[in-house]
Parts: structure tokens; C-alpha cells; sequence
């Protein structure tokens, strides 16, 4: 769950998933059909052992009195989806961005994996279509230089992208254009303050532009209800109607944000 803030002077973040990711757990290891699996094991005040796979691995949630035999129990009988999605991940973490930046490396750009391709040229310019993203570049050959470039693109790109949503939001409930920004947070995909500031993550240019568009809707909504009650949820679903699925949804992509 989204964390709640008591005091109108904290921040009122939109976290990596609905559990948030305020401790990391206890690192602990099981076979599972064969295969040895890394998995990090929180105890939290539930009912019920829960499981979430990202970019970071596999995350354990369980009631406090659950002892470790039931855990691991639960383990065996989903090895079969654990094994599936953590190879699944395994990959998509190898499509956020590039290790080498040239032709034909993946990087992921608005929930889709597109491939680099680099050209070299006098001028600078970074185009993406349905297949590429394209890199003109006077230094095609200057990995670092490329890098950094197209990170600093991104970054334009986050703000091109959600400026409209940002507005548009604002304006279906009847308040001016918030002051935003970008940030590099590792924790959260935005926030909202008691100033009505908002700062949205420029990851979230990887992510599906429904997700994306959420996750502003999300820290719109605090603009009126700086908190997660009952009242805030119906704000949100006023801006970004069926958000619950969304919501859920988010939490599949949460190690992005460690990317």
C-alpha cells in the first residue's frame, strides 16, 4: 500500500508498489525444483504470505507469526510461477537501458523495447519511432558521451510527455498548473507536498503511458487530499477512472526504479 502521511507538512509519496519499500527485508536462500533462488523475507503485519517479483528479484511478505516451514511451503507450491517470472525478469532487466551503447542495443522507452541506432553526424539529435530509438551523434563511437546524451533526452522526453497529463488533471479539478519537477528517487515514483509541489520520477519514461499517466493522477489528487483515505481513492478514480488496476499493475515494475 501507497504509505500515508500523518502530517500535512510530510511528504505524501506514490512508492514502487502497494507495499512500498521501506525495509529490505532479510536475505535468505531455497531450492526450488533444483534451482537455488535468492529471496528477501519481510514481516509485516498481514494475513496472508504474499510474493512480488521485479528487477530486484523476489520479495517474500508474510504475517509475523508465520513460521519459516509455512513459508517455504508456500515457496514449493508457487516454484512453478517463481522460477517463470523471475527468467522473465532476468530479461526485461537487460532492456531498461543499454550496457553498450551502440546499434542494436534494446532500451526500454514507454513500456516498449526499442533498439538503438546510432549514426554518426555533425549536429546532435535523438529521434524514437515505433522500432528506434535514433542517435545522431559528431561521437558515435564515445559510449560515455552517448550515454549521457540520451539519459539527458529521456529526461526531456518524461517532461514532454507528462507536462499535458499534468494540466490536464489539474484543470478537471479546477486548480492552476502545479509547480513539478523531476527527480532520481530510488524509492518512489512521485510525491506531493504541503506546498502543492509535485516531483515525478524520469523513470517514468519506461514505463506504459497508462501507468505513467497514473502515477500523475496519483500526485494530482493530493493537490486536494494530502493522504491515502477513502476520499483521496475517489479523487483519483475521478481523474484516472479503473486506477485500481493500474495501481496494481505499477507494482510489476517497481525495481525500476533501482535501475
Amino acid at each position: 500500500m501507497d504509505r500515508e502521511r500523518s502530517s500535512a507538512n510530510r511528504r505524501a509519496p506514490l512508492t514502487g508498489g502497494d507495499h512500498g519499500r521501506a525495509a529490505e527485508g532479510q536475505a535468505r536462500q531455497i531450492v526450488l525444483r533444483g534451482e537455488h533462488v535468492d529471496y528477501r523475507l519481510h514481516r509485516a503485519k498481514r494475513r496472508s504470505i504474499g510474493m512480488q517479483i521485479g528487477l530486484s528479484g523476489l520479495a517474500v511478505r508474510a504475517p509475523r507469526a508465520t513460521k519459516l516451514r509455512e513459508i517455504e511451503a508456500a515457496l514449493h507450491e508457487r516454484a512453478a510461477w517463481i522460477l517463470k517470472t523471475m527468467t522473465e525478469w532476468r530479461g526485461r532487466r537487460r532492456e531498461v537501458l543499454p550496457r553498450e551503447w551502440k546499434t542494436g542495443a534494446p532500451i526500454l522507452y514507454q513500456g516498449s523495447e526499442l533498439a538503438l541506432a546510432v549514426f554518426p553526424s555533425r549536429t546532435r539529435s535523438i529521434a524514437a519511432d515505433l522500432f528506434h530509438v535514433t542517435v545522431r551523434h559528431p561521437a558515435p563511437h564515445e559510449e560515455r558521451l552517448l550515454a549521457g546524451f540520451v539519459a539527458h533526452w529521456l529526461r526531456e522526453e518524461t517532461l514532454r510527455l507528462l507536462s499535458p497529463h499534468v494540466a490536464r488533471f489539474a484543470t478537471h479539478l479546477m486548480r492552476s498548473l502545479p509547480p513539478f519537477k523531476l527527480t532520481n528517487a530510488r524509492t518512489e515514483w512521485g510525491s506531493c507536498n504541503h506546498k502543492g509541489e509535485i516531483r515525478l520520477n524520469w523513470r517514468l519514461v519506461h514505463l506504459p503511458p497508462a501507468l505513467a499517466h497514473y502515477v500523475v493522477a496519483h500526485e494530482v489528487a493530493h493537490l486536494v487530499e494530502l493522504n491515502h483515505s477513502a476520499r483521496f481513492w475517489a479523487v483519483v478514480e475521478a481523474l484516472f477512472p479503473g486506477h485500481v488496476a493500474a495501481r496494481r499493475e505499477l507494482g510489476n515494475w517497481t525495481a525500476l526504479l533501482d535501475a
